[in-house]
C-alpha cells in the first residue's frame, strides 16, 4: 500500500525491509513468553520453488530459505524487489539445469516426516534432519531459564543483566541488525557458513552492523529486554533454516 503526501507517493517503512540483504534464517517461533507470533508466514518449497502467500515480502522468503532479495530478484528476473503477487511461484533454491519458464515445477509424492530429534553425537537432529559440524561458544554465561523443544520455544533463554556484554558463538557475517521483526526486540543475525545461522534477540544495545564481518567471541550487543519483559538473551541455532537444540553445539 502507497501512501501520498503532498502530490509525493511514500512507500510504507516496512518496504524498506525488502532490501536488508537477508541471511536465509527462518525464524518461525521464538515463545519465550507464552509463545510470540512467528515473524515470517508458513510455506513450502517444491521442486526449489515457494508459492507467495499473502503478507510475504523476498525479505521473509529469504529468512525462509538462506537466500539474499538480491539473489531472489536474479533466479526469478524480478524488474523490482516488491515485483511479487500471491500465488506467483518463485524459485528459492539454485537451479541446477535451465528451467524453462514457461513449465510449471511439478509438486513431488508426499513422504513421511521425521521428527526433529536432537542427535545426541553433536549438532542438529537424527533422521534427515539437518546436521552441521560447527562448534560455537557461549554468546553469555548464564543460567539458562528457558530450554529448547522444537516447537513453542526454537532456542534457548540465557538470564543475564542488563549491559552483559553478547559475544558472536562464531566467526561469520552479520546478516541482520535490527528492530523489525516483532517479539525478537533488537535482533543479531549472524551467518558462519552455507547452512548455518544464529540469533541473539532482546538486546539492550548493538555494537555491529550489516554485512559486518566477526570473529568468535566478538562482542556484538549487550543484553537487555527489548520485545520481552525480562533481560535475557534468546540464543538460537538455524541449520538449514531449521531450528535445531543450541545445546548440542554448544560446550558443557
Amino acid at each position: 500500500m502507497k501512501l501520498r503526501r503532498k502530490g509525493k507517493w511514500i512507500l510504507p517503512r516496512s518496504f524498506g525491509l525488502c532490501f536488508i540483504v537477508c541471511c536465509g534464517f527462518l525464524l518461525d517461533g521464538c515463545s519465550t513468553n507464552g509463545g510470540h507470533r512467528a515473524p515470517v508466514v508458513n510455506g513450502n518449497e517444491y521442486n526449489g520453488y515457494y508459492r507467495v502467500q499473502r503478507g510475504d515480502n523476498l525479505y521473509r522468503i529469504g529468512l525462509r530459505f538462506n537466500q539474499s532479495v538480491s539473489t531472489l530478484v536474479r533466479w526469478n528476473n524480478l524488474p523490482n524487489a516488491n515485483a511479487i503477487e500471491v500465488g506467483q511461484l518463485i524459485r528459492v533454491r539454485k537451479p541446477t539445469q535451465k528451467v524453462s519458464t514457461q513449465t510449471r515445477p511439478k509438486k513431488p509424492a508426499s513422504t513421511p516426516q521425521r521428527g526433529n530429534v536432537p542427535n545426541k553425537n553433536g549438532g542438529g537432529s537424527v533422521g534427515s534432519g539437518p546436521t552441521t559440524s560447527i562448534k560455537l561458544q557461549w554468546p553469555v554465561r548464564g543460567k539458562v531459564i528457558s530450554n529448547f523443544n522444537g516447537q513453542t520455544q526454537k532456542g534457548i533463554d540465557i538470564a543475564g543483566a542488563r549491559g552483559t556484554p553478547v559475544k558472536a558463538a562464531a566467526a561469520g557475517t552479520v546478516q541482520y541488525a535490527g528492530d523489525e521483526l516483532r517479539g525478537y526486540g533488537r535482533l543479531i543475525l549472524i551467518k558462519h557458513n552455507n547452512s548455518t545461522i544464529t540469533a541473539y534477540a532482546h538486546n539492550d544495545t548493538m555494537k555491529v552492523k550489516n554485512g559486518q564481518v566477526v570473529q568468535a567471541g566478538q562482542v556484538i550487543a549487550t543484553m537487555g529486554d527489548s520485545g520481552t519483559n525480562t533481560v535475557k538473551l534468546h540464543f538460537e541455532v538455524r541449520v538449514n533454516s531449521q531450528a535445531v537444540n543450541p545445546l548440542r553445539y554448544l560446550p558443557n
